[in-house]
């Protein structure tokens, strides 16, 4: 069911694109609007596809010209990708432009298996002016390719392993929060990264992480809840011992490969230290 306020940010969306000079040739709504799931913090998401790279100054110009006050930008400005962000009727608002140059090779990358995010967006954008490239996007990205899905889930399975299991136990001793921290967030994103890839789901942002994966039918046992519980854990040794399950979950799920092989036995290993101490 799409919220009352993913519509109002619709036609907010659509004023801004009606807005935008001819030339503009797709413009795309993206994030939780396009999902319908827009709620009071919701920003407004758009990719702009033009025939020829525009200047940042032109965007800007454009952005000012469809009614959005405090226009800036944000990230590196020294990449093709030109991002404007401003406010309108005091919702934020953030413009992704790319040329059609830039759009078809960023799309050719998504099937990439370094580009982990991006796809999504993509998949999930709804047309507010096109020439059809959207739909062939779209109909594109709906083959996520098994050579693919085998490739993210062996490098998501990489670090676990290679060194003895006895070496998580220096993440429990006093005063190593910082980094157990950082090791089981790591972990997380890579149990993300098994699941959406046995999925064939191209991955999404964390964000309103419960409804993303609550249809995916291949995934660890109360997955949402174990990551809360890993990363707000007060006890170390605790928090390490349900990440390090969680990871030995994902992993058995997966098909055999080098990496999958080797870390079902490290993280079994890491979970038998654990559980003993």
């Amino acid at each position: 069911m799409v919220s009352e306020r993913s519509e109002l940010l619709r036609d907010l969306a659509q004023r801004i694109a009606d807005a935008l000079p001819l030339e503009v040739e797709e413009i795309v709504l993206t994030g939780s609007v396009s999902r319908g799931t827009a709620d009071d913090a919701s920003d407004i998401e758009m990719l702009i596809v033009t025939p020829e790279q525009f200047a940042l100054a032109d965007c800007y110009e454009h952005a000012r010209a469809a009614g959005l006050e405090n226009v800036d930008s944000w990230g590196d400005q020294s990449v093709p990708t030109r991002r404007v962000s401003g406010m309108l009727e005091g919702v934020p608002i953030e413009l992704i432009w790319w040329s059609r140059e830039l759009a078809e090779s960023s799309v050719d990358a998504f099937f990439e298996l370094d580009v982990s995010s991006g796809a999504d967006a993509i998949v999930n954008g709804v047309p507010l002016r096109t020439s059809g490239s959207l739909a062939r996007w779209q109909a594109r990205l709906a083959d996520y390719p098994e050579k693919l899905a085998k490739a993210r889930i062996e490098s998501a399975a990489l670090p676990w392993g290679g060194f003895a299991a006895a070496g998580l136990l220096t993440l429990i001793r006093p005063g190593e929060r910082l980094a157990l921290v950082e090791w089981n967030f790591d972990g997380a994103l890579r149990v993300l990264a098994i699941v959406h890839a046995l999925n064939r789901v191209w991955p999404p942002t964390t964000k309103r992480l419960a409804a993303r994966v609550e249809s995916l039918a291949v995934k660890p046992e109360r997955l949402v809840e174990r990551i809360g519980e890993a990363l707000s854990e007060t006890d170390p040794r605790r928090a390490l011992l349900v990440l390090t399950e969680l990871q030995l979950d994902a992993v058995s799920l997966a098909p055999a490969g080098p990496n999958v092989n080797r870390a079902r036995e490290w993280l079994a290993e890491g979970v038998e230290l654990l559980s003993e101490l």
